[in-house]
């Protein structure tokens, strides 16, 4: 497994848009803003759509947004295995890029979301500045992920770079991420396939 150099991180805000936001920007909840053909992914286990989560403008002057879904159908049924990176009940790719293989897709250009759209309002880390104890866990872009339990970078080959981290305590959507979980988000750099879990205290 190869490693890109990482970016430096960026904390991550939800603020709640005034209107559906349209642009290829990082922004979470709303709609997808397509850059190629629309690619929803399909629960591996119920084949139903996957809730969009967010988008995020990748680094380079081409212009690439890795898309992020999560499984939860918001009724009384349990689909297990939300948390694991190759399970088919979640999903991170790029445009231009690929999906991943342990999933289905369908041409559906608007889906199921966890929420109304959200500006991601990024700040650099002042690690000088930090007075909670829980900042390590806080969301963000780049730098490095901390772990909430073991490290779990993507074993597969690939140039993985360490894309996001969601913390449930500040996200701005009931997203079932365990008991205060923090999820993870990982792309490949080359294909543009993707990795997302989450790990719960």
């Amino acid at each position: 497994m190869a490693t890109s150099t990482p970016l430096e991180r960026q904390n991550l805000r939800f603020v709640e848009a005034s209107e559906p936001i349209t642009e290829p920007i990082t922004k979470f909840g709303g709609q997808p803003v397509w850059l190629a053909d629309p690619t929803w992914p399909l629960s591996a286990d119920t084949g139903r759509p996957m809730r969009f989560i967010g988008q995020i403008r990748l680094p380079g002057e081409e212009v690439r947004l890795g898309y992020l879904f999560m499984t939860e159908d918001g009724s009384d049924e349990f689909v297990d295995g939300t948390y694991d990176p190759t399970a088919g009940e979640n999903a991170f790719f790029a445009q231009p890029g690929e999906p991943a293989e342990f999933y289905q897709v369908a041409s559906i250009r608007r889906g199921p979301t966890f929420g109304p759209d959200h500006h991601a309002e990024l700040a650099p880390h002042d690690p000088d500045a930090v007075d909670d104890e829980d900042d390590d866990l806080r969301s963000r872009l780049w730098g490095e992920p901390v772990w909430l339990q073991g490290e779990e970078w993507p074993a597969e080959p690939g140039t993985w770079r360490f894309v996001a981290q969601l913390d449930s305590a500040d996200e701005p959507f009931d997203m079932n991420l365990g008991d205060a979980g923090v999820a993870y988000a990982f792309i490949d750099e080359k294909t543009g396939q993707g990795r997302f879990l989450w790990q719960c205290g």
